[in-house]
């Protein structure tokens, strides 16, 4: 069974950072895509990095140059440091897998089977 347990939100003012931790279990190894996903109160949901087994990433515009996906594989972890929040940061926070391919192939919600419990971040000015 494919688990995911996200951590590391909080509460922080405009300019501040956070990292996120996603850990795993159950993954099948090189054969697997971990995202970031979060979702404002009353919108969607919204993609914003992604990380394959390789180490190749992808990153959503909204926040390119601010956020940065990594992983450490001997923890099982994925991480998303995030640099110079604002205030239209504040969401829930949520990691996921794709575990259908070797790469990361979708942004679409529906495509990732396992998801986390989802973290939440708050950013005030």
């Amino acid at each position: 069974e494919v688990q995911l347990v996200d951590s590391g939100g909080g509460s922080v003012l405009t300019g501040g950072s956070l990292r996120l931790s996603c850990t795993t279990s159950g993954l099948p190894y090189g054969h697997s895509c971990v995202a970031w996903f979060r979702q404002p109160e009353g919108k969607e949901r919204e993609p914003l990095a992604q990380i394959d087994d390789d180490g190749d990433t992808r990153y959503a515009d909204s926040v390119r140059g601010r956020f940065t996906i990594s992983r450490e594989n001997a923890v099982n972890s994925r991480y998303l440091q995030m640099n110079n929040l604002k205030p239209e940061d504040t969401a829930m926070y949520y990691c996921a897998a794709d575990f259908r391919f070797s790469r990361c192939v979708s942004w679409r919600p529906d495509d990732f089977e396992a998801w986390g419990q989802g973290t939440q971040v708050t950013v005030s000015s």
